[in-house]
């Protein structure tokens, strides 16, 4: 039955505002587009109240929402943390702390299973004393001893930030210490008396995507408008950033030009102030130093002096000499890829390199030294398979490394791997449910190329395959972001509980397959990403897992993109729709947020030829109102700075004026990544499963 009261809404709001609506189409919905305007708001509002209603009224709704708090406040999870010369620091949030604390103990007291630690930051006490919505969002030290910091804060959980300095030995910000105020800053410590600055520095300091275009040399005590330019942008280039490595021969800092999101220049500042560019290609991921050599991986094939290296490759090349005949010299290949083998992270340690795999999907670990007479030696670390294997912290200094394991239904387990040692499981969390009751088996779909689409299902061991399970597939499918196995978060324990089945799908556009598997899916092929998810669904219907009248679809960001392209291709193949934080409006998004940055994966609309193959996918401009879609439900958050809530707010609108079955809810605080704390997260985990329940089960 469709929903006439939230359609009478929307022709309410229309209404208040008669001679606004005049001056543009009445579908377009542009409004909206006004983030934070009282128009707009009102209409949050108004979809808010209705949503909620129906999802937080449900009796299942308290039950569901305790669960997920429970989960992600739970004090037995695995504090995560980074190591700095024989301390750790961590950054922790529960029920008592909702906004989270800084802290930090030693090494050998991590080891313990009750720690003694020290806090260094309560950012509850710090949003309470200043009244502000603080959410914590990381911080930048100064090697080696790593005692003085910026603390990056961010109101509301938006991309921007304040950035304050901190002096870890008194637990207290400087008095006339470095201050940044809010931007989109990217930071790093020189030395102590100098910053390396990227942030608004006034008119025409940011490109076009709204990222800084210029990076300065601060002096401690100085104004920052009086700092020294080392390097500017074009203003259609995305980003520029500073990094400072730390290793124990010294220090190197490193000013990189980001001409689009897959594309990056580093230039070598030297100790005498020079800016020496690092000859290797633009499009190739520039991993850091080691053993006075740069590390990088290659997107495309590269040939140096007739010598080839395959796109895939972890490279490098002698420093000193590279940089100044300002070409590669000696350049070695690391690792060579394999048809069914993509790297997933590396680790520059100061002995060995750690280089996390994947292998169809599944993580592995290898151990690669240099021998200076026979070159790099490869070595595979003994660990589970059938998981993922991530690296969680990375000392160059003392060569200790932290790494992460888990799989659907094994809870995560810390590795500490010390100067070449044998993997110690330090850390363990605990099981959040009865894994032994179900199952996660890995298939691959057809897709309509012919292409073989992992995915994988969990579900309960004796699963009756009569397609009448209620079942939700997940995907991204973009940004080179790779899928892998990660243990059940509170959304998928509940779901299978309830008797749900979880399937998550790994499709062209991200990396689990290295680089020929994302660019396969970029611009102008982009519909094979959705056709690898129409593929994994009919494949999932075609083995009787489900049927389309119980599968749903979920996504978020890219993968809002992907969930709601797919839901106007083919809408006979789902039940029910969840969508978040996306893209939809594929002919604007370039001018909203930091869409422009985005225009190397999904092209730009400016220019016809690409504006027409975007146009074709595109959710909003292809949502008709004369075809039934599966129920669908929107949420975003009100501060996401980096996908505009416009895209969510303005679909949402538009499919209900067409009298489509649509929920909305938009909440008012957290950035691009979700709720601003582990109680907003529940909140949204609980809103998500009534929902799927609702549609699917009841």
């Amino acid at each position: 039955m469709k929903n006439h009261l939230m359609v009478a809404c929307v022709v309410l709001a229309s209404c208040a505002y008669p001679d606004k609506e005049e001056k543009m189409p009445e579908l377009d919905y542009l409004w909206l587009e006004e983030i934070e305007s009282q128009r707009s708001l009102d209409w949050v509002r108004e979809r808010n109240v209705s949503s909620l209603a129906r999802l937080e009224g449900d009796k299942r709704f308290k039950t569901l929402q305790q669960a997920a708090i429970e989960n992600y406040t739970a004090v037995d999870r695995i504090p995560y943390v980074t190591h700095v010369k024989g301390q750790v620091r961590n950054f922790w949030q529960d029920r008592e702390n909702v906004k989270g604390i800084w802290r930090q103990t030693s090494l050998e007291d991590y080891m313990n299973d009750k720690p003694d630690w020290e806090t260094l930051l309560d950012i509850d006490g710090l949003a309470h004393e200043e009244n502000e919505d603080w959410v914590y969002k990381g911080n930048t030290c100064l090697g080696p001893d790593f005692q003085r910091c910026l603390v990056h804060l961010s109101r509301g959980g938006s991309d921007a930030t304040e950035i304050r300095e901190y002096d870890v030995g008194t637990g207290k910000f400087v008095d006339d210490g470095f201050y940044l105020s809010v931007a989109k800053t990217q930071v790093d410590w020189l030395n102590e008396e100098y910053l390396l600055v990227a942030t608004d520095f006034g008119p025409d300091s940011l490109t076009t995507s709204g990222y800084p275009r210029m990076i300065k040399k601060w002096r401690r005590g100085t104004k920052l408008e009086d700092a020294e330019l080392l390097f500017t942008a074009s203003p259609t280039d995305m980003a520029v950033s500073p990094v400072t490595l730390y290793r124990e021969e010294g220090s190197y800092s490193f000013l990189n030009r980001r001409p689009e999101f897959f594309k990056e220049e580093n230039h070598y500042l030297s100790p005498d102030g020079r800016l020496q560019k690092v000859p290797l290609p633009e499009d190739a991921d520039f991993k850091g130093v080691f053993q006075n050599k740069l590390v990088a991986s290659l997107r495309t094939d590269w040939v140096v002096d007739g010598q080839a290296f395959k796109a895939g490759s972890l490279i490098s090349i002698d420093f000193e000499p590279s940089l100044t005949q300002a070409k590669p010299e000696n350049p070695q290949t690391i690792l060579a890829p394999t048809s069914h083998r993509a790297i997933q992270g590396v680790a520059l340690g100061r002995d060995v390199i750690h280089v996390f795999l994947m292998e169809d999907v599944d993580g592995a670990l290898l151990e690669l030294r240099l021998d200076r007479e026979i070159g790099w030696v490869e070595k595979k670390v003994s660990l589970p398979a059938r998981g993922s294997i991530n690296l969680v912290s990375n000392d160059p200094i003392s060569d200790l490394t932290m790494l992460n394991y888990e799989s659907f239904l094994t809870p995560s387990q810390l590795y500490l791997v010390n100067q070449g040692s044998e993997p110690e499981v330090i850390k363990s969390m605990p099981e959040r449910f009865p894994s032994d009751q179900y199952v996660s088996e890995q298939y691959f779909a057809t897709s309509r190329d012919g292409t073989r689409v992992p995915y994988y299902v969990v579900s309960a061991k004796h699963l009756t395959r009569d397609g009448s399970t209620p079942t939700y597939l997940y995907g991204y499918g973009g940004f080179e972001v790779s899928l892998t196995p990660g243990y059940l978060s509170a959304m998928g324990i509940e779901w299978l509980k309830a008797g749900g089945v979880f399937v998550q799908a790994n499709l062209r556009g991200g990396g689990e397959y290295g680089p020929s598997w994302h660019k396969s899916a970029l611009k102008e092929n982009r519909q094979r990403a959705f056709d690898d998810f129409i593929a994994v669904a009919e494949d999932l219907t075609s083995r009787k897992i489900t049927s389309p009248s119980k599968l749903a679809i979920r996504g978020g960001s890219n993968g809002g993109l992907l969930v709601t392209a797919v839901m106007v291709q083919r809408p006979d193949l789902f039940g029910a729709v969840i969508c978040a934080v996306p893209l939809i409006d594929m002919l604007r998004y370039h001018r909203l947020s930091a869409g422009a940055s985005w225009m190397a994966e999904y092209g730009n609309p400016d220019i016809p030829e690409e504006a027409d193959y975007i146009a074709r996918y595109s959710p909003w401009q292809n949502v008709r109102d004369d075809v039934t879609y599966p129920e669908t439900f929107f949420w975003t958050n009100t501060k996401d700075d980096r996908v505009h809530p416009s895209h969510a707010r303005r679909m949402v609108a538009k499919m209900l004026s067409q009298g489509h079955e649509v929920l909305y809810y938009e909440n008012t605080e957290g950035g691009h990544g979700g709720g601003a704390d582990p109680l907003a997260q529940a909140h949204t985990t609980a809103l998500e499963l009534v929902f799927l329940m609702q549609t699917l089960m009841d």
